[in-house]
């Protein structure tokens, strides 16, 4: 497959979808065009600025540095059309109207490049309807390619070609879509709504259905279909709200237009409340109410009996609590069995969604994994539909399913599938298998794609049923103990990297992670290139993963506080700095895996790694001050040595505070960066880290950096001794700006005190400005100040609070 080499892309719609995927391409340094019709008023860019400026103010944010928003260039279709052809890929992302994009189409076609990918971002319009018109040539690179909302954060991006799309366009684009843009990119059959939002649409008019049928109020229906079920913790309505209820209600037109021959279509009617809500403009979360409203800090629900919002709360009962926490099997018996009115709503709403999916496979995908992945990224759920039929036990939930449609309990009248009762799927207990996931149309399990990208992957997101590797057990284990494993991928070429992975909770760093880590660094330096530190947490659902680590592990710390008070810590403080230690002066490279938060101590094993690799959706913070503490692991000590070495690069040496004080900032206020790329401004990465976005491409590129390091002749740095340090006087002039801030009871005397330690260890101690000292000295401020703190009544209690309900206490 010839290389396509994307240098410039042009998004057609300044809408919130077309600007907040211009906004991704841009974190994923890809120069953009973002056209918009020319403004009537003002600069003729004017629609697409000001959605450009939008863009820094949107929550979840869009970019992962938002002064990265000057890189997106606007544009307009009068002065700026011509420059289409300067584009490799063009993604039309207006309104969902056939006949606008017509009409835009007709405009652009003729300035686009001989070669460029052409792709509509549509929801749901029929992809080769929207291509009738083109030339043959554009025909052949045309496809829908659908990201979900919000496009940096959501993993799925649906792929749909037409007929006569070429199949080398769809390759090239799923290999972009995967590695550069780090998307989980599933491909769709050209049908209404697709696979995601038609089976996620579904599910969610049948949880309306059923939850009226039974009288369940909107919040009660959310406690129910959320995180207890594995899904979203927005559940139902309130992902309406966030979505959009005007959003929703478009989706569910193109059902009622598109699918009047379907047997479930009488569930397609738009609901009377929701039609409702859009009537009179009540929107959801953009529009301050839809199902949910806002009243001061009270959340109330919409009763739909009175159209009037009440206070909300309602829960699921304890039984169906209880009920839920049951193995799979035992669940879905349960419910079915119980005379509970969200007993019997639950199992419905599991019934209507197998029945769906059974009915519609062979239509809307080319087989059962697909339709899974694609819940799974698109609407946040733990596993796939199929999924979790297969896991309760395919051929009894068949049975109990088709004993409802046959008693008329069901959403149609339409009979699961034969290949459902009967054949391959029955006997081997469900779709997913060792050989792939089934395709109703070939009868046959179809294996994983086998485009080159995913060599990448050496763990593919993971399929109950399949025999996929299993990242806690795979490749060859050198040894294993409590608290890590440390491990090589045993294929050829690729056991010359020792990899070690954390097993403690939250993967927070103890004395036996401590242990563990030194061992693997004394196995890596005798028999190996180097070491990655990466942990299998980071492929949940394959979205944003981790956690990295969530710092020092302050339970396991406990008992020797209890036994010997503060002091009784130091000597695990000390532990924890000189294991730091030798991550940096290992004699082969040892490269921190990052994904999730890495913060604490997490933080402080990154910043003493020789390289750092980290997904975008990574979270590093040195947060110490939460539990009333100053960061001591060595953060503090190699924020000094990199402002040293900032201000050396500049001749600036005599001037240090400059250089300390945005780290002291980071610690002082606790600081974690929104993104891998917001990490780097902060510090905690350096400009010459691997920022990587596909969370399954992590480990692949670690590996890979650790090599490259160890090809160049890796040597560890010298240690320093000559450290030169801000001094008394720095300090001095952070204290004096502390106190305003406390005196004007921005933070508390406790604050006042901790800030106080932080800067007195970032700028070496009480010494002259200029003063050399060592590492050492750094690391015994860092740990007098923990200690000190940890002696004192506040920091205890900070801790306790912490450790009780996982919210900071603010004293």
């Amino acid at each position: 497959m010839s290389n396509l080499i994307i240098r410039k892309v042009a998004v057609l719609g300044a809408g919130v979808m077309g600007a907040q995927i211009a906004a991704h391409l841009i974190n994923a340094k890809v120069p953009v065009l973002l056209f918009d019709l020319p403004a009537k008023e003002g600069p003729k860019n004017g629609i697409a600025l000001k959605a450009i400026e939008n863009l820094k103010k949107l929550s979840p944010a869009p970019f992962g540095v938002k002064e990265d928003a000057q890189y997106i260039q606007p544009a307009n279709y009068d002065d700026d059309i011509a420059k289409l052809a300067e584009c490799d890929v063009v993604i039309e992302a207006i309104a969902e109207r056939m006949d606008w994009k017509h009409d835009l189409y007709k405009k652009v076609a003729p300035h686009l490049g001989p070669n460029a990918i052409f792709a509509t971002n549509t929801s749901g319009l029929s992809i080769t309807a929207l291509s009738e018109g083109f030339a043959d040539d554009l025909k052949a690179r045309f496809c829908g390619v659908h990201f979900f909302n919000p496009p940096r954060y959501m993993h799925l991006v649906e792929l749909i070609p037409t007929a006569t799309t070429r199949p080398e366009i769809l390759d090239q684009l799923e290999t972009f879509l995967t590695s550069v843009v780090g998307k989980g990119v599933v491909r769709a059959k050209d049908t209404p709504n697709f696979i995601a939002n038609r089976v996620g649409i579904f599910s969610i008019l049948a949880v309306i259905t059923e939850a009226a049928k039974f009288g369940l109020r909107f919040d009660e229906v959310d406690d129910l279909t959320g995180s207890r079920l594995g899904r979203a913790k927005s559940a139902t309505f309130r992902t309406a709200d966030v979505v959009g209820l005007d959003t929703m209600a478009h989706v569910i037109k193109t059902m009622q237009d598109t699918l009047p021959d379907d047997p479930f279509f009488p569930v397609y009617e738009t609901p009377a409340v929701l039609a409702e809500l859009v009537k009179k403009g009540a929107l959801g979360q953009k529009t301050g109410g839809g199902f949910y409203r806002k009243e001061g800090k009270a959340i109330k629900v919409l009763d739909p009996n009175t159209g009037e919002y009440v206070d909300g709360g309602a829960k699921a009962d304890d039984l169906i609590g209880r009920i839920l926490k049951r193995p799979a099997a035992e669940r879905l018996k349960l419910l079915r069995e119980t005379q509970h009115r969200q007993a019997q709503f639950l199992w419905s709403i599991f019934r209507d969604v197998y029945h769906y999916i059974a009915v519609h496979l062979e239509s809307i995908a080319d087989n059962a994994r697909d339709v899974d992945l694609a819940i799974r990224w698109g609407f946040g759920w733990n596993e796939g539909p199929f999924e979790g039929w297969q896991t309760a036990g395919w051929k009894q939930v068949a049975e109990w399913v088709q004993e409802d449609i046959a008693a008329g309990k069901a959403l149609a009248n339409v009979p699961l599938p034969q290949w459902v009762l009967e054949g391959a799927v029955a006997e081997k207990g469900g779709v997913h298998t060792a050989e792939g996931s089934w395709s109703p149309a070939t009868q046959t399990f179809v294996p994983r794609s086998s485009l080159d990208v995913y060599r990448k992957q050496v763990f593919r997101a993971p399929l109950v049923g399949e025999t996929g590797a299993d990242p806690k057990t795979y490749g060859k284990t050198l040894f294993e103990t409590d608290a890590v494993r440390a491990w090589v991928d045993d294929r050829a070429g690729e056991d010359d990297v020792l990899i070690v992975s954390f097993k403690s909770k939250m993967n927070t760093i103890g004395p036996t992670v401590l242990d563990g880590l030194t061992q693997a660094i004394d196995l890596a330096e005798k028999d190996y290139k180097g070491l990655v530190v990466w942990q299998p947490t980071s492929l949940k659902l394959g979205t944003p993963g981790g956690p990295f680590s969530a710092g020092a592990n302050l339970e396991e710390a406990m008992p020797a506080f209890m036994m010997g008070g503060a002091k009784g810590i130091e000597p695990f403080v000390k532990k924890f700095q000189q294991g730091m230690l030798r991550v940096k002066y290992a004699n082969v490279p040892v490269i921190s895996a990052i994904s999730g938060i890495a913060l604490g101590g997490g933080c402080e094993l990154a910043l003493h790694s020789a390289k750092r690799v980290a997904h975008i959706e990574s979270y590093l913070g040195l947060v110490e001050v939460g539990v009333g503490l100053v960061p001591a692991g060595g953060g503090l000590k190699e924020a000094a040595l990199r402002a040293v070495e900032a201000a050396t690069q500049v001749g600036a040496t005599n001037d240090l505070l400059k250089f300390v004080q945005k780290s002291f900032e980071n610690a002082a206020m606790a600081k974690v960066s929104g993104s891998a790329l917001d990490a780097r401004t902060m510090g905690y990465l350096k400009p010459s880290d691997t920022i990587v976005f596909n969370v399954f491409e992590l480990l692949d590129v670690a590996k890979k950096e650790a090599r490259a390091l160890a090809a160049a002749g890796y040597r560890a740095p010298l240690r320093a001794t000559q450290v030169p340090v801000a001094g008394r006087s720095a300090i001095s002039t952070i204290k004096a700006s502390l106190v305003n801030m406390r005196d004007g009871r921005f933070i508390s005397e406790h604050d006042f005190l901790i800030a106080s330690r932080i800067a007195e260890a970032i700028c070496g101690g009480d010494v002259e400005a200029g003063s050399l000292v060592d590492e050492e000295w750094l690391l015994q401020l860092e740990r007098r100040a923990f200690v000190e703190l940890l002696g004192t009544q506040k920091t205890q209690e900070r801790i306790m609070g912490m450790l009780q309900t996982g919210k900071p206490v603010r004293n």
